[in-house]
């Protein structure tokens, strides 16, 4: 029976501010927040909540037959607590419902596992900490930055627990082979592979409203036959996309929820199920080893990283900021504002503005008239944030020293996920073998009023002497007396 998996991200970096080389030193806050109040509240208004509140509704006709899947990177869950609560809520309402999974994600959106593996795990398991707080549910699927993958980031996946990895469908990795079927870490076997289907993702995501387009109107009939029309054999496909893409990429005035509304309706008419990536991981067995030596991502033609790290100012700006002197020093701070500047400025956008290639599509670079005015404008933040955590510890502090503080810290961490997990277990023990109280039959009601009437009276009678007030003419009780009342009990 073919599958469809949909799963939506859920990211918007937070936008630096004009920092000019005179600020290093004297101005340690680095962000619009005009910007960014505008830019998250627009998103909100135009995609995600009308997005959210259509998939809500799906659920409620459809029940557990619609499933979805979401991931939400920490730094726009900061922006949408601050401006946009009412996106959390609507989460927490699908939540309920049963019908989601949400999933784990580096928490600040960066390129950590292309730089320190170190900083990727601790991150990761920050954000999934947050996914269980929220929402009651430790993830058991990872989804990193942008569906960067490659054999040694599904290894640290597999040693962090997780049973899934969603990647890219790419063509000049998959060869021949289909991204309709579940495949496993060429290197850990432990790890299932769900492959992103490009071209019926983008067809959405990128294509919908475009009248151009050969395909042009899509309607929810024929989206569905492409998929009937599949190969045999070839019965899991995975649709995901950014969750903006909903009313941002494609206006709501293309009917895009309308759409995405229909297509439960067509699937079930052509015995067609949706289902969530664990559900997807449990139900059906990897067929092969998939082997990805470089990391391979969504973006662009060339899922690569070529975005991020493709000419010689985006390698600096990267090498600076996960330099492994620094990445010691931060994961050892305690401060928390460093903390958080840290998560802002590894957002892998700040990368991306300064990218040189030539696009297809229009190219947003925020304020920035050019990849060169994002570089050096990203530089002079970073300049000043590398003087502040160098500030934190002398240069006396020996790497053996920082490399055992954070050693320290990612012990405490597994130390609470293990303690965490251990509370779970007991819990649900506690559950399966606790009597539950059964009321009791209609014949033996009356005999059990009758005889919590007679022990009410019984109370009552041995409470009696004790509430009696004592009188001036009641005679004092003789030392006898008082050992002869209290042995009364025990004779009893």
């Amino acid at each position: 029976m073919k599958t469809i998996c949909i799963y939506f991200e859920i990211h918007q970096a937070n936008h630096l501010k004009r920092y000019r080389f005179f600020d290093i030193g004297t101005d340690h806050y680095y962000y619009d927040d005009y910007e960014n109040e505008r830019s998250i509240t627009e998103t909100a208004q135009r995609s995600y909540i009308p997005a959210l509140r259509a998939m809500l509704e799906m659920t409620q006709t459809y029940g557990k037959y619609f499933r979805v899947a979401f991931s939400v990177s920490g730094v726009v869950l900061e922006l949408l607590e601050q401006y946009a609560p009412e996106v959390i809520d609507l989460l927490g309402q699908l939540n309920d419902t049963g019908c989601v999974e949400f999933l784990a994600e580096p928490y600040s959106h960066g390129l950590a596992s292309l730089g320190n593996t170190e900083s990727f795990k601790l991150e990761t398991k920050r954000q999934a900490r947050k996914m269980k707080e929220l929402f009651g549910h430790t993830p058991k699927v990872l989804r990193n930055s942008s569906l960067i993958y490659s054999d040694e980031i599904g290894v640290l996946a597999a040693e962090m627990g997780f049973k899934g990895m969603l990647a890219e469908g790419a063509k000049h990795i998959l060869g021949w082979k289909s991204p309709h079927y579940v495949y496993k870490c060429a290197m850990d076997p432990r790890l299932s592979l769900l492959l992103r289907d490009y071209k019926l993702s983008d067809d959405i995501s990128l294509r919908f409203s475009n009248s151009s387009w050969s395909e042009y109107p899509l309607m929810a009939d024929k989206y569905i036959r492409w998929i009937t029309e599949l190969p045999e054999g070839e019965n899991v496909v995975n649709i995901f996309m950014e969750l903006d893409a909903l009313g941002m990429y494609q206006p709501l005035s293309s009917n895009i929820l309308e759409f995405l509304r229909a297509l439960p309706a067509v699937a079930m008419q052509h015995d067609i199920i949706f289902a969530t990536p664990s559900e997807v991981i449990a139900k059906n067995k990897a067929v092969a080893p998939m082997e990805m030596l470089y990391p391979v991502s969504w973006n662009d033609e060339e899922r690569d990283t070529s975005c991020w790290l493709g000419n010689g100012m985006q390698r600096e700006a990267f090498n600076k900021l996960y330099d492994e002197k620094i990445v010691g020093r931060i994961l050892a701070c305690p401060d928390r504002r460093i903390k958080q500047d840290w998560d802002r400025l590894q957002a892998s956008d700040n990368l991306r503005f300064m990218t040189t290639k030539p696009m297809n599509v229009h190219m947003y670079r925020s304020f920035y008239d050019s990849p060169y005015d994002a570089f050096t404008n990203y530089m002079n933040i970073l300049g000043d944030f590398l003087k502040r955590v160098r500030d934190m510890f002398s240069d006396a502090v020996e790497n053996d020293e920082l490399n055992s503080l954070y050693t320290q810290i990612a012990n405490m961490d597994e130390e609470l996920n293990a303690k965490e997990n251990e509370i779970s277990r007991l819990r649900a023990r506690l559950e399966k073998y606790e009597p539950k109280s059964e009321p009791a039959p209609e014949c033996v009601k009356p005999a059990l009023e009758k005889s919590a009437e007679g022990t009410k009276k019984q109370t009552v009678a041995k409470k009696a002497p004790s509430t009696t007030k004592k009188t001036p003419d009641t005679p004092k009780k003789t030392p006898a007396a008082k050992k002869t009342t209290a042995s009364t009990p025990k004779k009893r």
